[in-house]
């Protein structure tokens, strides 16, 4: 072997001094990449009566929500509860593709159905990425409807930095948040739904015979943490959003990306100890305006352009119908999961009292979901309902325009797992129009701040054959 590699390095034509300083410069890369893996992480601590932060750490920085994508799902049903839609005892139908999402869940089979309330204990405790998903097409038709009337509440609520693609928070590209936005919905559930916000201190829940444990160990570990949320999956580290009232004072922090379970929870106890006696006494008012005006109009005002303008002159072939399946699949494959306990089984649990909550397996006739989709949403609208005035400057581009808004969202689909990077900053939409007395969808992503921009993008996109074109909005 000695005289193998002395063979190597006698016909390299780098000499032995230059191989060496090569090692040496590639362990200082390792230690960069290792560097910029620790910096992914991200914490806020904000004032809950005041709104005033009181500590920051890259909390605009963009980051994976992983399962605190459910709480924007809590709050979409907490509202549709509110405004009597649903009721706690309300079925929720599982669908085949609710039944099939990577664990964790609660594991009901495809036609199944438990009570709304089951549902939200199950999010709030277990992170049941197949609660999360079904309630999700309950509210509104489908789950891509769904997640796009979760981004439009969050623009609604102010959190400009955050995307929703699905329900539950299973790993997407095209989807993400940031530390500040986090904090904001965490107030916003409070401070909008006063009534169901109790269930966020839930340690654990009985479903049939079985008892449910929560993954929130700073509940009962920590004086006043009242919820909110734990998350996790590989891409984004181990994720919290917790509440803090001892009475007088009120806290919202976020912890983003830690290395795992326990360092997180040891340092969002240490954030809460150190900013909790420095929170306000005093405060008066809401401080996330309520968003009550429908989601879907919301995200038109925010992403549809201003004017008609015409379709690319060589249309993207239309996308094979296979494509329309996204894919969650991939994400089973890749071993993501929601499952705080399986990725850190040696972390220890607490053993706390639980509180009983009696809930009910229902088997009953799927729910009304028209009724409930025409309370929150206009899926399909045939013209661009848009006030100019009311719609911010920027640019978009064009991918795809297709008879079938399935097809122009299968394109976006498919075009942000092509070009993830080129499209980090982008929001798909489709937007339809009329021509020749046919309605057609166009296929478009949004939030170039200029024209340079989108067509920068554009030509990244056209370098992976992807024909593309920008247009002001």
């Amino acid at each position: 072997m000695r005289q193998a590699l002395s063979g190597i390095v006698s016909k390299s034509a780098f000499p032995l001094k230059t191989i060496m300083i090569l090692a040496m410069a590639m362990t200082f890369v390792v230690a960069d990449v290792a560097s910029s893996l620790a910096a992914k992480s991200a914490a806020i601590v904000v004032d809950a009566k005041t709104g005033k932060v009181l500590y920051s750490a890259n909390a605009d920085g963009r980051r994976y929500p992983a399962s605190l994508t459910k709480m924007m799902t809590l709050y979409l049903t907490f509202e549709a509860m509110a405004k009597g839609k649903i009721s706690r005892n309300s079925p929720v139908v599982f669908s085949a593709h609710a039944s099939a999402e990577a664990p964790t869940k609660l594991g009901v089979k495809p036609g199944g159905s438990v009570a709304v309330e089951t549902a939200i204990l199950s999010i709030v405790t277990k992170s049941a990425n197949d609660s999360a998903t079904a309630l999700g097409e309950m509210l509104g038709g489908n789950e891509t409807n769904f997640a796009r009337m979760m981004t439009a509440k969050a623009r609604q609520l102010g959190m400009n930095g955050t995307v929703f693609r699905n329900a539950n928070g299973l790993p997407d590209p095209g989807q993400f948040t940031t530390a500040r936005d986090m904090a904001t919905l965490g107030i916003a559930l409070r401070e909008h739904f006063p009534q169901y916000y109790g269930y966020f201190a839930q340690r654990s829940f009985l479903y049939g015979r079985q008892r449910i444990n929560g993954h929130n160990r700073l509940l009962g570990r920590i004086k006043g943490v009242d919820g909110i949320k734990t998350g996790y999956t590989r891409a984004s580290g181990f994720n919290l959003v917790s509440s803090v009232n001892d009475g007088n004072r009120r806290l919202v922090a976020v912890v983003m990306g830690g290395t795992s379970g326990g360092s997180r929870d040891n340092q969002m106890a240490g954030l809460i100890n150190t900013y909790l006696p420095r929170a306000s006494t005093r405060g008066g008012g809401d401080l996330v305006a309520k968003a009550d005006s429908n989601a879907i109009s919301a995200l038109a005002k925010v992403l549809l352009p201003k004017h008609d303008a015409p379709t690319p002159d060589e249309k993207p072939a239309a996308v094979a119908e296979a494509d329309t399946a996204v894919a969650d699949d991939a994400t089973v494959a890749q071993g993501d999961s929601e499952d705080e306990d399986a990725a850190e089984a040696e972390a220890p649990k607490l053993v706390v009292p639980a509180k009983k909550v009696k809930t009910v397996i229902v088997s009953a006739p799927k729910v009304a979901t028209a009724q409930i989709v025409a309370a929150y949403a206009e899926p399909t609208p045939v013209v661009d309902p848009v006030n100019t005035a009311s719609v911010p400057p920027g640019w978009a581009i064009q991918v795809a325009s297709s008879p079938k808004q399935s097809e122009a969202q299968a394109f976006l689909d498919k075009t942000i797992k092509q070009a993830p990077k080129v499209l980090a900053d982008a929001s798909g939409f489709t937007v339809a129009f009329d021509k020749d007395g046919a309605t057609y969808y166009r296929a478009r992503f949004g939030g170039f701040g200029s024209k340079d921009a989108a067509w920068k993008a554009c030509t990244a996109l056209k370098k992976k054959k992807i024909e593309c074109y920008a247009v002001q909005q």
